[in-house]
This record gives structure tokens, sequence and C-alpha cells, in this order.
């Protein structure tokens, strides 16, 4: 890699799951599918400060997809770490939003049952050791073109180096690729 080379393919160096399966591809995503739970490990070094994360999916039930970081292969849950803002934008209804503080976990979007969602994810210095932000967005087509933008915060000065994902509830099938930043 070349300084300033662009996004570059975050290829886990392992993964774990749990429900039916999930694998990693030869250019870096994981595919998974009728999973309650996956962990992408490796993700995050202290070579690249920002990441890009795409998901591509769909749940088994409308609910929220919940968020945690890892370090070397441990989620970070402790009882008051996550903070997470939300708006939500959805057919003709006023936007709404809300914050919800001291929880175990971040939210990056929903997935949702009748079509696949598209959650994009900007990860701020996960592989530091400081606190760690991230924004998502989630886009689909429920109520004529949903949006849903969260903004989340992590408040320990840990280095991690990779996250887990998880339903609220049911499980979700589809595609997940992280990507660095190269500065």
């Amino acid at each position: 890699m070349a300084a300033g080379d662009g996004l570059v393919s975050m290829k886990p160096t392992s993964i774990a799951h749990s429900g039916t399966s999930a694998s990693i591809n030869a250019d870096g995503g994981v595919d998974f599918t009728a999973v309650t739970s996956l962990s992408l490990n490796g993700v995050f070094t202290s070579e690249i400060d920002n990441y890009l994360i795409l998901l591509f999916g769909l749940g088994t039930a409308d609910t929220g997809t919940n968020f945690r970081l890892r370090a070397a292969g441990t989620d970070a849950d402790g009882s008051s770490d996550y903070v997470y803002q939300y708006l939500l934008a959805t057919g003709s209804a006023t936007p709404s939003g809300a914050r919800d503080s001291a929880q175990t976990f971040g939210r990056i979007g929903n997935l949702m049952t009748t079509q696949r969602s598209g959650i994009t994810v900007h990860m701020y210095g996960p592989a530091l050791a400081q606190a760690t932000a991230w924004r998502s967005v989630t886009v689909d087509g429920l109520s004529s073109a949903r949006i849903q933008d969260f903004a989340n915060t992590h408040d320990l000065a840990t280095a991690y180096d990779g996250f887990t994902i998880y339903p609220n509830s049911g499980n979700f099938t589809g595609n997940i690729h992280v990507f660095g930043y190269e500065e």
C-alpha cells in the first residue's frame, strides 16, 4: 500500500457467529445466513485510523442492528459505555429522533424483512487507545424511502481490532465488508 491509495479492503483475520453460516470471501467481505450474531476480528489496525463498513442485508424481524466494539476476540459490553442518538425520516411523517445513554451496545440501523437494507458506517479511530465514535446511515424502501441516521460513541480509551453486530430479535442474512481509509 502506498500513501493515499484510497480505500483498502480489511479482510478479517477470523470471524465468529451464532446461527446458520458465515464465511470470509476472497475479497475480504463476509457473507452470512440466518445469524443471530456476527463478529469480525482483526479488521482494525494501528496503521489506519478511519474505516468504512458496508452492510447489505435482510432480517427476519424489522428490528435494530446492534454494534459492539471488540478486542482480542472479546466484546466490549460494559454496562454504560455506549451512547447513541438517531434521526428517522420515513414516508410523509415528521422526522423524529431520540437518544439512548449508558448502553451495553451501540446501534447502526435496521435490517428489514420485506427487502434488503443498506447500512453505511464511518468509524473514527477504533484501533486507537481513545474514545471511539462512529456514524451510520440506513436506507431502505419501507414507507417510500426511509432514512435512519445514527451517531454513536464508546467512551473507553481502548484500542479495538474488531466488532460484533447482532439484531434485537430474530436473525439476519447478507454481506458485510470493511474498508480502511488509507492516509
